[in-house]
């Protein structure tokens, strides 16, 4: 074990915090590490000093999720106390106060560490037993993980489609849903402003994905799942944020949904009950009454644009009337 410790040190350094021996069942030979990339042979060597997958795999996971979630929400934290970024602000007029982000900050950190935390203890155990790939190195193929992960964005928001109608039901509304409802006008902290079970309820989608895949397949990695986590975790903060911002997704690609989809359902607390895609909300009609508004706000926005424009060739008219009645008593002058 001393030795394996001592190549893996020799080829890449761990940070300051890791650079230490550990003794531990040996996970790796010297041929699994021939040929391998900075960050494969940083994950080897990270596994190694840890000695147990089950531990490595929650740290991984827990630390990729915190770091992600808030270092996420911080650029919408500091747009919120910037005046320049209102014109992107979806309802500029609810800007969320600095005690509203912290009571929001509070009750998602409990969430995270006495409900989420236990889960993501106890994800590598639940899914080393459909085969998970956890320590093992060299990573995946980027196509392979870019597959993956897209068929997982798939399964999450359909489970979220059918979840978060269902938490809309009267009963469950008033028994899980309503906590996350509390601020109709969201900001990226709220992404995870849940009732426990509904944190629960509504990763399932996230969690499972992933653990169906490799039950089905038997061919998954960690570092897939860390990534797909981080994507989802983008998306859910973003489409909190309030933030309709002109470099969103959903200038690119139509079907996807968004801050200013998102935005809506907590604004009316009905319709657009997807997370990521549109299609399921168009497929089934809960969009409709989201529709109906746009076109409202369309209309409004075209007849406002039409009054500034008239208001401007009357100013410009008046100007032009007055030049010319200078012009006359100038001409009448001489």
């Amino acid at each position: 074990m001393n030795n394996m410790n001592n190549i893996l040190h020799t080829i890449l350094p761990l940070p300051m915090f890791l650079n230490q021996t550990a003794e531990a069942t040996p996970m790796y030979q010297p041929s699994d590490l021939v040929g391998l990339n900075k960050y494969e042979m940083w994950w080897a060597q990270f596994f190694t000093y840890m000695g147990d997958p089950a531990l490595a795999t929650a740290v991984l996971v827990f630390l990729t999720h915190e770091i992600i979630y808030f270092g996420r929400s911080i650029p919408f934290i500091i747009m919120d106390f910037t005046p320049y970024f209102n014109k992107w602000k979806i309802q500029p007029n609810k800007i969320p106060t600095a005690a509203q982000q912290w009571h929001c900050a509070k009750m998602v950190l409990f969430s995270h560490f006495f409900i989420e935390l236990p889960v993501m203890g106890g994800f590598h155990g639940f899914t080393s037993y459909f085969g998970i790939q956890s320590h093992q190195v060299p990573f995946p193929h980027w196509t392979k993980m870019a597959y993956q992960i897209a068929i997982f964005f798939v399964i999450e928001d359909t489970c979220h489609y059918w979840f978060h109608r269902a938490l809309h039901t009267p009963r469950l509304y008033k028994m899980i849903h309503k906590v996350h409802h509390e601020y109709p006008a969201p900001f990226g902290l709220t992404a995870e402003y849940a009732h426990p079970l509904e944190v629960l309820i509504l990763g399932a989608g996230t969690i499972g994905a992933p653990i169906g895949w490799v039950a089905y397949t038997k061919d998954l990695h960690l570092v897939t799942v860390l990534l797909w986590m981080t994507l989802r975790l983008m998306q859910a903060v973003q489409a909190h944020s309030g933030y309709d911002l002109p470099w969103s997704l959903r200038f690119i690609f139509p079907f996807w949904a968004g801050a200013e989809h998102h935005d809506y359902h907590h604004k009316a607390f009905t319709s657009n009950f997807a997370s990521s895609f549109r299609w399921w909300d168009s497929i089934f009609g809960t969009d409709t009454a989201y529709h109906a508004y746009r076109r409202r706000i369309d209309s409004a926005k075209k007849g406002k644009a039409r009054e500034l424009a008239q208001a401007e060739e009357d100013r410009k008219a008046l100007i032009d009337g007055a030049r010319e009645a200078q012009a006359v008593i100038d001409r009448a002058g001489k």
